[in-house]
């Protein structure tokens, strides 16, 4: 008897998850996505009467403010159907007044204490290209010009700043320039290859598809040097291959393995039909599919470095089998929907940032 009652509560729990799953997948763009950008709105976006900023540190004393949160902000808006173009300004104002040192590039982070602010000079290009994408976005939706004159400027000064023409790739910043020993060193989470389309046909510089071919030909170089396809957060570049770094080399002991950085990976090659972005993402989707369960981080031979879940990893991946279904990895369709069946995180601006990044790109959005 009891083991009959234990197998109709399991059969019981199991339909009930069915059933949200189902609801998920069948609402995912509307009641859904809809819940999820108002609870990213409420908890992260602070708007003031000019400006409006994303506080990656909220229920803290401090206020951080980072390029790469703005820039996820500022594509999250474009995308949001609540968000007027007044809201978007506000977002494009607060970039705008944070510009680093006479270019369009943003500064990397300003910070709030005690009602005084700072800011610290460089930029990150992760924030810059997403900014720019937004913009682009922005402009599209509601027909400003005003949005695509700024992207414009913005990726001709990330080439200008934020690009080493000997290896023909994206720097991480524009501090590391060629007097810098990080002028080699690739951020693998920079490979964007359908925005680098875009920002080719907006400028009509050759040298975006270069960097495209290039920054993938790298990334798939890094994905074979390894059974698991995984690659690393940072790269050292030459002008013909890249190497994992070795140990620290920003703040993180983890820069030389599948991290914070290249957990966004699949999510940055998931639209695109580039053959080795193509190749590259089903060698990480493959090697996901095989895992009982994903946790927050690998060593590039595949062994987790944590052992609990982490929705920064589950969300790019969602993202990316979405757009590779039938594949051989609907499991992973399955099993990383747990990200949607739980409130967005108040305290942890990164999950709850590719948290809603995962509802406006599945399945209708695209880069």
């Amino acid at each position: 008897m009891k083991k009959r009652w234990m197998l109709l509560g399991f059969l019981l729990v199991t339909i009930a998850f069915t059933g949200i799953m189902i609801y998920i997948r069948a609402d995912n763009n509307s009641a859904v996505r809809n819940f999820f950008l108002h609870s990213w709105h409420k908890n992260y976006v602070v708007e003031e009467k000019n400006l409006a900023y994303i506080n990656t540190t909220p229920k803290q004393e401090q206020v951080t403010v980072l390029s790469e949160g703005q820039g996820y902000g500022m594509f999250i808006a474009a995308h949001d159907p609540a968000v007027k173009e007044s809201n978007f300004a506000k977002l494009v104002q607060y970039y705008l007044k944070h510009r680093d040192r006479n270019t369009q590039l943003m500064a990397w982070r300003q910070t709030k204490k005690n009602g005084k602010w700072s800011s610290e000079r460089n930029s990150a290009t992760d924030g810059d290209l997403f900014i720019a994408k937004a913009l682009f976005l922005a402009a599209k939706r509601w027909k400003n010009p005003a949005y695509q004159r700024q992207g414009q400027k913005l990726i001709a000064d990330i080439l200008r700043y934020e690009y080493n023409p000997t290896t023909h790739a994206l720097t991480v910043g524009n501090w590391a320039d060629s007097k810098s020993k990080y002028y080699n060193l690739m951020r693998t989470s920079d490979v964007l290859p359908t925005m680098f389309d875009q920002f080719y046909r907006e400028s009509n510089d050759s040298r975006w598809l270069l960097i495209k071919k290039t920054m993938l030909k790298r990334l798939n170089q890094l994905s074979h040097q390894h059974k698991s396809g995984l690659v690393p957060d940072f790269a050292w570049l030459t002008s013909k291959d890249a190497k994992p770094v070795k140990g620290r080399v920003t703040t993180d002991r983890y820069d030389g393995d599948y991290y914070a950085n290249a957990c966004r990976v699949p999510m940055d090659l998931a639209f695109s039909k580039d053959k080795l972005a193509k190749n590259t993402v089903h060698r990480l989707l493959k090697f996901f599919s095989k895992q009982n369960t994903i946790t927050a981080g690998y060593t590039l031979k595949g062994k987790p470095v944590n052992n609990y879940q982490s929705v920064s990893f589950s969300a790019p991946i969602y993202i990316a089998v979405n757009e590779n279904r039938n594949q051989g990895y609907d499991n992973l369709f399955a099993s990383q929907q747990y990200i949607f069946a739980k409130k967005l995180p108040k305290n942890n601006y990164y999950d709850a940032a590719l948290t809603t990044m995962a509802t406006i790109l599945t399945p209708a959005h695209r880069f």
